[in-house]
């Protein structure tokens, strides 16, 4: 199948459910921004509990045929889609940036990374086994068999409007789950227009439905789903107050939950660590999509004997990283996402300052950028007492921390609540065994910035939440083990 869809085409304004494309159901719109400019794209559905209602419907009637449907056949659907997705990768970039403030390289490569769970998905779909059980007593046979848990809500951050909801969907689709998904008020038109792409790759009606809410209707739109028992699990991106949120309200129907939550993601440069490799990988890590990624490094350690110098390279390639809109093709970072995430930052850095911190570069806004730009900025001589050490600043800034010693460094990189991503640089073999195991993180880095692969499983421990992304283990949290116990067979 070959579609060319431009990128006016691909944006969608109202909510896909049950395979059509349909308002809200009181009429009612909000607004999408350019964060770059602050102007006005479009205004989309603002769905309410009818609205999630009406694609739980959908979902519940789709759910019997798509769970029937035969693995090879899901497997064909999801690879058409994958297909249509790189098909319109340009257009699919562009809305990313446009909707999201992302360079348009990087807009461009979210859609070949999103695009990489749904082939991996659609491999994985015919490879979910089920097992025969050892003979226990003579006249009985005992299998295990997987199936899939039914309905999914896909609840989606705007930080990756693409990649979040297609390594969401993909598994569930594959495993034979029907969906109704929400992204991001910020950044719904890119979930939209992979609705539509589904659509026209032959995903039935029904199976997927995508709906747009603000944030004033969010909450009460969402609680529709957690209400409701024909949907079995959550799976959700996003802050940690709103996964806990989540389990709460949703405990009264004990769903299945999958959430990838918060982080405070450390990253320690040792004294025998490749200086250069360690400051390139760094900036991998932390200044993909300016900062505004939930494995982007939040508190940098570096050994007393590197710091000055490290602290020097750092400075000098982050000084050179170039700010500007994406119609800019060489930008390398772009705007915050809202008003709310620029005042977080500012108040980050300003609370260091305060609090004793060295700015080495950077540390101010570019009003003159537009309303959502911060430069990317070095802060030597972190603390713990400074709120950017306990609180995840979701932007372009790198706080140094000083460590003296291994025990030290993983004592203070383990001091938080959260889990997701950990990083460290050593040269050191036996260290590198030691530290790797007492990180307490679901993903650990060790001389490597760039962690995510769809073959790799992508969640954490603590209070960043459980379940995995991704890899074979990615299925897993939307299947459900049925034993069956047959008598009388002799």
């Amino acid at each position: 199948m070959t579609i060319s869809l431009s990128k006016g085409e691909l944006i969608r304004e109202n909510n896909f459910i049950g395979g059509l494309w349909v308002p809200a159901t009181d009429g009612a719109q909000f607004t999408v921004t350019n964060p770059a400019t602050g102007e006005v794209v479009t205004n989309v559905a603002n769905s309410g509990p009818a609205d999630a209602r009406a694609a739980t419907n959908a979902a519940a009637q789709a759910f019997p045929m798509w769970r029937d449907t035969l693995p090879k056949e899901r497997a064909a659907v999801l690879r058409r889609w994958h297909a249509l997705i790189l098909e319109n990768a340009n257009s699919l970039g562009e809305l990313i940036s446009l909707e999201q403030g992302k360079p348009l390289a990087e807009g461009r490569g979210e859609v070949a990374y999103g695009a990489s769970y749904v082939a991996w998905f659609a491999d994985e779909a015919t490879r979910i086994y089920g097992d025969i059980i050892p003979q226990q007593q003579r006249g009985k046979r005992m299998t295990a068999v997987k199936e899939p848990v039914g309905i999914v809500a896909a609840i989606t951050p705007w930080n990756f409007p693409l990649a979040m909801i297609a390594r969401k969907i993909a598994p569930a689709l594959a495993a034979g789950c029907t969906v109704v998904a929400k992204p991001a008020e910020d950044t719904p038109l890119t979930a939209l227009a992979l609705a539509l792409l589904a659509h026209e790759a032959g995903v039935p009606a029904g199976v997927l439905n995508v709906i747009s809410a603000s944030r004033d209707h969010a909450v009460a739109t969402v609680a529709d789903w957690l209400e409701d028992s024909r949907v079995r699990k959550i799976t959700f991106t996003g802050s940690t107050p709103v996964g806990k949120y989540l389990a709460r309200e949703s405990a009264s129907t004990l769903k299945k939950l999958s959430l990838e939550l918060g982080g405070n993601a450390p990253f320690i440069v040792f004294d025998d660590a490749d200086l250069d490799a360690a400051v390139t990988g760094l900036l991998a890590a932390k200044f993909r999509n300016g900062g505004q990624t939930c494995v982007c490094p939040n508190r940098v350690y570096v050994q007393d004997g590197v710091y000055e110098r490290f602290a020097a390279l750092l400075s000098e390639r982050v000084a050179e990283l170039k700010v500007a809109p994406a119609t800019d093709p060489a930008a390398q970072i772009g705007p915050m996402i809202n008003v709310r995430a620029l005042e977080k930052i500012a108040r980050h850095v300003d609370d260091a300052v305060r609090h004793g911190a060295r700015v080495l570069t950077g540390g101010n806004r570019l009003p003159e950028l537009g309303p959502h730009y911060f430069a990317p900025t070095v802060l030597a001589d972190a603390t713990p007492d400074m709120a950017l050490c306990c609180e995840e600043t979701f932007g372009p800034v790198v706080p140094l921390f000083r460590f003296s010693d291994e025990a030290e460094a993983v004592q203070a990189a383990n001091d938080t609540p959260f889990g997701l991503a950990s990083y460290f640089y050593s040269q050191d073999v036996r260290r590198i065994n030691r530290v790797g195991r007492q990180l307490e993180a679901g993903i650990v880095g060790i001389n490597e910035g760039a962690l995510a692969s769809e073959a790799a499983p992508f969640g954490g421990v603590k209070e960043s939440g459980y379940g995995r992304e991704g890899s074979k283990y990615g299925l897993d949290d939307y299947l459900s083990i049925k034993y069956l116990c047959q008598g009388g067979l002799d």
